[in-house]
């Protein structure tokens, strides 16, 4: 079972930037992929953005050009890095993981085998 530890968040005033990141507890030697997920209240659990192993990165039509996903040499730390924050971009921010490669239906929760607890993000 892969744990996923997030870190950073917080309230952030519009047009701020914030950072985001996520560790997982292992990773298997082949493909892994982590990505990004939000949820505002009320609404559906939404993916944000994702990447994996072999170097694919997708990016949600919303944050593109403000959002900035990275992994790290070990493929086990994600880095969400968020500029140009705007208050629809308030909600919580959901690390998630999977084995395997970053798959064309990246947003869909179901393909994510691991979920991390949340860190709230308040643009206002």
């Amino acid at each position: 079972h892969v744990q996923l530890v997030e870190s950073g968040g917080g309230s952030v005033q519009p047009g701020g930037s914030a950072s985001l990141s996520c560790e997982a507890s292992w990773r298997p030697d082949y493909g892994f992929c982590m990505a990004w997920f939000r949820q505002a209240p009320g609404l559906e659990r939404e993916g944000v953005a994702g990447v994996d192993t072999d170097g694919r990165i997708r990016y949600a039509d919303a944050v593109k050009g403000r959002f900035t996903i990275s992994l790290d040499n070990t493929g086990k730390i994600v880095t969400l890095q968020m500029n140009d924050l705007k208050p629809e971009d308030t909600g919580i921010y959901y690390c998630a993981a999977r084995t395997g490669w970053l798959l064309a239906d990246w947003k869909n929760t179901n393909e994510y085998e691991f979920w991390g607890q949340g860190t709230q993000v308040t643009v206002s």
